[in-house]
């Protein structure tokens, strides 16, 4: 897959709609330095190449009902395409699992779920077992406190100086 080539005013608006998508055309504009058609053409640019995936509103759900919050680790019995296939068809259905990492190194995942309580929790964990869908192992990791959670990426320190 080759980069896109993006220049400081494009570098500029997603810096700029990362922190707030809710920014109207005027003010993104006046932020960029653009008048509005262009830079609003700039934006529907980078929507159609799929730089631009979505909008979305960020919940505090602790401030609406105590939730837990689980990170789990988890290991394949089995390592042939068609296992990692089958387990991630199953992943991407469960609405707790919010987020799924297929990762290198000891584990083959690494899971963020969202659960009612820690019950709730156990029960879903319990369904999956009895899935069958190849889980050999896993480890659980409950987050008593969210120190750092970014949605906005640090696009000056990922992309190289000349983008």
């Amino acid at each position: 897959m080759t980069a896109a080539k993006l220049d400081p005013i494009d570098l500029k608006i997603l810096d700029v709609i990362q922190r707030d998508g809710r920014i109207t055309k005027l003010a993104l504009a006046d932020q960029v330095g653009l008048s509005p058609t262009p830079c609003w053409m700039r934006l529907r640019k980078l929507e159609k190449a799929g730089i631009v995936s979505g909008y979305h509103a960020r919940l505090a759900m602790r401030v609406v009902e105590p939730v837990a919050t689980v990170l789990m680790e988890l290991t394949l019995a089995s390592h042939r395409h068609a296992d990692f296939d089958r387990f991630e068809r199953v992943i991407r259905d469960v609405p707790e699992i919010v987020a799924c990492w297929s990762v290198g190194g000891g584990v083959d995942y690494l899971l963020k779920v969202m659960a009612r309580d820690i019950d709730a929790y156990q029960r879903l964990v319990e369904g999956l077992l009895e899935r069958e869908i190849g889980i050999d192992r896993y480890f659980t990791y409950i987050v008593t406190k969210i120190v750092k959670e970014e949605v906005a990426l640090p696009l000056a320190d990922l992309l190289p100086a000349s983008a």
